[in-house]
């Protein structure tokens, strides 16, 4: 019978090659669960303690069902920022425009809104844990994410150019509400948790969403705040971030990240991002999330263990999609995926 050891993720994101090749996904959607399992727990998480406990009994039990000796869980600091929403949707009117609304948008009650309306997930993760098992993530969305959530990626490139200044205290501000934050979420919450992390898309295909130098000036400042923090409690920060960030790798780097997760076939192969970086920092990931969900078994077979091979002796690494698990992801791709995996590993799953 499997015995979840947390120890295996926590090694592999402090670039140590684990005793056993641990499985991790940063995200596998509720409904994805549900449609697996045969369940419908996705609406108790919208319920009060007793409908939470139930949920979290079975979402951790998913996770060591299936292999797992982490389960993932962050909650999005966006979702309780006033007037969010214009990350990734150019329909919403952005809520930050100009100076003035910056001056008067609720920036002192953030802190306590991200408690209120989250505090009770993380202490019903911490009742449902199963012996072995410890979380990795922690507070969603970097610096770069909550300052498009607010302002919309287009109107922030015309602030860069129109109001250097309000686009700078933006970041400016946004990373002192995460990192304070953070350093609640740590004191109250960080012994539930092996790896902390937060996903900051900060590329696309064939670049960075902003200049390099911008991301140096902006955005590793403060992320280097927050990893400091991180460490203070000897847990090692694993950083998701999709797209062709090459360019700022080992500006990251020397901000302190332990671990990196994503990875896109278009922009590079997972073993490359191994080859790469393998000597200074874990890598997690593994597959295309886009294989997944197209190859059948065979293929898949010959996908992973193709990888693995390339992979091993190159440093700590973990395996998924290099994404996530979304609801469009089909259950029997993803669920091949991890008994090839655990195949690997000298397992029988059930």
């Amino acid at each position: 019978m499997f015995e979840p050891d947390y120890r295996h993720i926590l090694n592999a994101a402090c670039n140590r090659e684990a005793g056993r090749l641990p499985l991790y996904e940063h995200i596998v959607s509720h409904g994805k669960i549900d449609e697996i399992e045969g369940t419908r727990r996705a609406p108790l998480f919208e319920g009060g303690p007793r409908e939470l406990d139930e949920f979290f009994s079975g979402y951790c039990g998913f996770f060591k069902s299936h292999g797992y000796d982490v389960v993932p869980f962050e909650c999005c600091i966006g979702a309780v920022l006033p007037g969010s929403g214009a990350l990734g949707d150019s329909r919403v009117d952005p809520v930050i425009k100009d100076r003035e609304d910056f001056n008067r948008y609720p920036w002192g009650e953030l802190e306590e809104r991200f408690f209120t309306r989250y505090g009770k997930y993380y202490a019903a993760l911490r009742r449902a844990l199963p012996a072995g098992m410890r979380a990795v993530g922690g507070v969603g969305n970097g610096v770069f994410e909550c300052v498009q959530d607010l302002v919309g990626y287009e109107n922030l490139c015309y602030l860069s150019a129109d109001d250097p200044e309000l686009y700078a205290d933006l970041f400016r501000g946004l990373g002192e509400v995460g990192l304070a934050i953070w350093r609640r979420f740590l004191r109250e919450y960080g012994d539930v948790y092996c790896v902390l992390r937060f996903g900051d898309d900060l590329g696309f295909k064939s670049m960075t969403l902003l200049s390099a130098e911008d991301i140096r000036a902006h955005i590793i400042p403060r992320y280097r705040r927050i990893i400091d923090e991180v460490h203070s409690y000897r847990k090692p920060f694993l950083l998701h971030s999709c797209g062709e960030i090459t360019g700022v790798m080992d500006d990251l780097i020397g901000a302190g990240i332990d671990a990196k997760h994503s990875n896109e076939d278009q922009i590079a192969p997972f073993p490359v991002w191994v080859e790469r970086y393998g000597d200074r920092i874990g890598n997690f990931g593994g597959i295309d999330t886009d294989a997944v969900c197209r190859l059948d078994r065979t293929q898949l077979r010959e996908y992973i263990t193709d990888v693995v091979a390339k992979c091993v002796g190159h440093g700590g690494f973990a395996f998924g999609s290099g994404n996530s698990i979304p609801d469009y992801v089909p259950a029997e791709g993803y669920l091949s995926m991890i008994e090839i995996v655990r195949e690997l590993r000298g397992e029988k799953p059930s």
